[in-house]
């Protein structure tokens, strides 16, 4: 059986763009004309993707999928962690919930058991594809997790990988911070980094030259390159370090044309998860999106939307606290609701945990949709596609009204007296619901507005419920990934040296 040569990208911390830089590398390596997949071990985040198989793995490995060219396989991220609180997770191994733990018991005693799971995961990867790009996850040198780390260097011994490391000169302190994790590493481990990048540069490169030079004589390893801060990728960030800055302001309230923004808040829920659902409506020229957590800043949206939660009761009880329930209630006696997911269940008239998924008991919904959920066990998730019912889109009728997306919940809603679905799925069953006044929507898909028909239709539908003018211009967003995907592998092919990358697994790069 062949098994696959491998590259891994190592950083110095979180969030020195390690997804980013293995998603190029993917692409890098397909456009070459090799079978290429990504591989990261173990994954911490809310923000989640369903695969073809109907299985849950972090959003950033689906993306990695995408750059290479192939379905997303549940192979491809083993171990996904989705927080529930400062100290404990629910752990998702090989895309089905394995446990709900404490950070100490999982690093301390029940880490180790993942590993059979994860050589089995990169093995299955590893027999089908030519190279692996794997991620690391965090830095190498945590040297208080580093005994039982499964997602660094230890990953890196098992895959017989050559590491690059990555440092993120955008927070300040790069230097320092390759230097210090090459310090914490065992002698082993230093030699199984072949090389190092400095990614996010802004600047004139002539004055960051001579401390590169400088750290290939303290380190002993090359510099491979220096990748620039790449602005307006239409690319996913992997987690909440990512989400976009909560406004502390609303909207310039001074234009009221009719060819003004369309106002959507969303509320930055505390357990939010799957944030990246709205990048594409971001993007949008006639739309104004901003994240929210005050009720002051929603008086002035025309659209508000419920996310996706992690913590769906809890996240409800928190509306209540600052008085954002009112607020929504308010709005939806006269403007535009969407609950996604999570979102649309607190729209709904009850919420009931008999098992304690996320905790004993019963909470009030907001009760705008004729809707109750139960928590289960058992979570669904599967890639799903359906036609929105009655072909109206907030009393507008639609050219056409297909919807795709993915679940990923434990709850289990269901329909009360005279409740109408949002949409018929092609599988038979019924997603979502709408309101009678066809202002309140909810749906149990993710990724809706990623679509670009759905989306635009969207923004028309709202816009003209609000009086607004229809949108001047409308962004592709589908062919906008795909252009900043090439983008990125562009630049990224530009700023580092591929021969000698590709050199590591025995490839040439023309």
């Amino acid at each position: 059986m062949n098994q696959a040569r491998a590259i891994m990208v190592l950083g110095t911390s979180s969030h020195v763009g390690k997804s980013l830089l293995t998603a190029a590398l993917c692409r890098i390596f397909a456009q070459q004309g090799y079978r290429v997949a990504p591989f990261k071990s173990q994954n911490m985040s809310l923000n989640s993707a369903a695969t073809i198989e109907g299985l849950e793995i972090g959003r950033a490995q689906a993306l990695q999928a995408e750059a290479a060219g192939i379905a997303a396989s549940v192979h491809m991220n083993p171990v996904l962690i989705k927080p529930s609180g400062d100290c404990s997770s629910q752990v998702v191994v090989q895309g089905r919930i394995w446990g709900q733990i404490s950070a100490a018991d999982y690093h301390q005693r029940r880490v180790e058991e993942l590993m059979p799971a994860v050589r089995e995961s990169y093995q299955t990867l590893a027999s089908n594809y030519q190279v692996i790009i794997l991620e690391g996850a965090g830095s190498p040198a945590e040297i208080n997790l580093k005994q039982h780390d499964i997602a660094n260097m230890r990953m890196a011994e098992m895959a017989d990988a050559a590491c690059l490391l990555v440092g993120d000169i955008d927070r300040g302190g790069v230097f320092a911070s390759l230097l210090g994790t090459i310090e914490l590493l065992e002698p082993a481990e230093r030699d199984r980094i072949r090389g190092f990048c400095i990614n996010k540069f802004r600047g004139d490169l002539s004055l960051l030259e001579p401390g590169v030079r400088m750290m290939e004589e303290r380190l002993r390893k090359p510099c491979l390159g220096v990748v620039p801060f790449l602005p307006s990728l239409a690319l996913e960030e992997e987690d909440s370090v990512g989400l976009p800055q909560v406004a502390r302001r609303g909207w310039s309230i001074s234009d009221n044309t009719p060819h003004r923004p369309l106002r959507i808040a969303v509320v930055a829920l505390p357990s939010f998860s799957n944030f990246t659902d709205f990048d594409s409506l971001r993007a949008e020229p006639a739309v104004d999106l901003l994240f929210c957590r005050s009720a002051e800043l929603l008086k002035y949206a025309d659209v508000l939307i419920l996310p996706g939660s992690k913590q769906t009761m809890s996240d409800l009880e928190w509306l209540r606290e600052g008085g954002i329930d009112q607020a929504i209630r308010s709005h939806a006696q006269s403007g535009l609701v969407v609950g996604i997911c999570g979102g649309m269940q607190m729209l709904g008239h009850q919420l009931d945990d008999p098992l304690g998924i996320e905790r004993q008991g019963s909470v009030p919904g907001l009760g705008l949709l004729p809707i109750s959920t139960t928590m289960q066990a058992q979570k669904v998730t599967r890639l799903c596609s359906g036609t929105i019912h009655g072909g109206f889109l907030f009393g507008q009728p639609l050219s056409q009204g297909r919807v795709a997306g993915y679940e990923i919940h434990v709850g289990q809603t269901s329909y009360l007296d005279h409740a109408q679905p949002f949409a018929t799925l092609d599988s038979g069953e019924l997603d979502g619901c709408i309101s009678a006044d066809r202002q309140i929507l909810g749906s149990y898909l993710h990724g809706l507005f990623d679509e670009d028909c759905f989306r635009h239709a969207f923004v028309t539908a709202a816009r003209t419920f609000c009086k607004l003018a229809a949108p001047t211009k409308v962004n592709p967003w589908k062919a906008q990934r795909e252009e900043s995907l090439d983008r990125l592998a562009r630049q990224v092919s530009q700023s580092l040296d591929m021969q000698r990358i590709f050199s590591w697994v025995g490839m040439t790069y023309q």
